[in-house]
């Protein structure tokens, strides 16, 4: 600050001209606050694994994403199988705040960047699944797309109302959060949607009732591909007392 009085006081011209230089050059070199975003995932994935890719948004809740996503990543401390990479996908590679209020920054924008091969597509429940969510064309492509290249399509909770809005649940059997039962079947009418079961196994996709049951269905997406010892190993690491024997649910269609 003195220095600049001096330079005023003095009639420095020269030195005037150096300050307004520096000046112009620091606010030109300045990033805009948009490019200081990132533009591109740096998530690095394990070759020989299956990716697994979770769909988030603003208003996910948290239940329907961690249980899933724990059951699954787990899968890399057993031995002797085909492991899972694990990571999310949204429509930005900035934070989104789930339902309970985390902020989770995604591993993969779907509109901008290259996504790897998904093997199975994880769709957690979101608050706004039955209504504004399924207007966002652009995800519902993406869960389209998605959903013709991979092995398996969950949902958890209403995340069902993503797939029928996709039109991928039409002549399957499915379900969904047992309080919207009632609305899906109004919104769906031509669907086949169950209750009183934790989760619907038809084809390529498998739709839970989320919840704390989101954990049941991973489980079982385990012993199906793994088989029972590692599925018991996952649920026993969790403290889950897992017999498949004893969950409602139903297989229309390996």
């Amino acid at each position: 600050m003195n220095l600049f009085y001096k330079i005023i006081n003095t009639n420095n011209v020269s030195s005037l001209w150096f300050l307004l230089f520096f000046f112009l050059l620091s606010h030109c070199t300045e990033v805009p606050k948009k490019q200081k975003e990132q533009s591109s995932s740096t998530v690095t994935l394990a070759p020989n694994r299956y990716n697994v890719a979770f769909l988030i948004m603003d208003g996910t809740y948290n239940t329907e994403l961690t249980a899933p996503y724990d059951i699954f990543q787990h899968t890399i401390f057993r031995k002797n199988i085909k492991p899972m990479n694990v990571f999310t996908v949204a429509n930005t590679h900035e934070p989104i705040t789930t339902f309970e209020g985390m902020r989770l920054l995604p591993d993969f924008n779907y509109r901008q960047d290259t996504l790897p091969h998904i093997d199975i597509l994880v769709i957690p429940s979101a608050e706004h699944h039955l209504d504004t969510d399924l207007d966002d064309t652009d995800m519902i492509d993406f869960v389209k797309k998605t959903a013709e290249q991979a092995s398996f399509v969950t949902s958890h909770c209403d995340g069902a109302f993503v797939l029928a809005q996709a039109g991928l649940l039409d002549g399957k059997v499915a379900t969904t959060f047992p309080g919207d039962i009632d609305t899906m079947r109004q919104k769906f009418p031509h669907l086949d949607i169950r209750e009183q079961v934790f989760f619907v196994h038809d084809g390529k996709y498998i739709t839970s009732s989320g919840g704390a049951k989101s954990f049941e269905a991973a489980l079982y997406l385990t012993e199906y591909l793994y088989g029972t010892a590692i599925a018991k190993s996952l649920a026993k690491g969790l403290v889950i007392d897992w017999n498949l024997d004893k969950i409602p649910y139903l297989l229309i269609n390996k």
